[in-house]
């Protein structure tokens, strides 16, 4: 995956955040992002990476967010390896 096509999946998924009423205000609230960031960060990698970290710590998220997009379900989860740089990348 490129990081073009990483920061693709990335902002459709803030897209996808921020069309739920229930998920959105929850992202906001564990984040403690604000509604102007959502719009003013929305092309920062690390930015889109918080965004992934959060839709991939539920399976149902995950799928939810991929059925809709019609995307495979492990593509939010390498989009956000790839906009981190796999920094947190661990061998234990």
């Amino acid at each position: 995956m490129t990081h073009e096509q990483a920061e693709l999946i990335g902002i459709m998924a803030l897209a996808w955040l921020a069309a739920h009423d229930e998920l959105g205000p929850t992202f906001l609230g564990s984040t403690g992002a604000s509604p102007e960031d959502l719009r003013n960060q929305a092309a920062d990698p690390a930015f889109l990476t918080s965004v992934l970290e959060f839709v991939t710590m539920d399976d149902t998220w995950v799928i939810a967010f991929c059925t809709a997009e019609g995307l495979a379900f492990d593509r939010p989860l390498m989009a956000r390896q790839v906009l981190s740089g796999a920094a947190d990348m661990h061998w234990t």
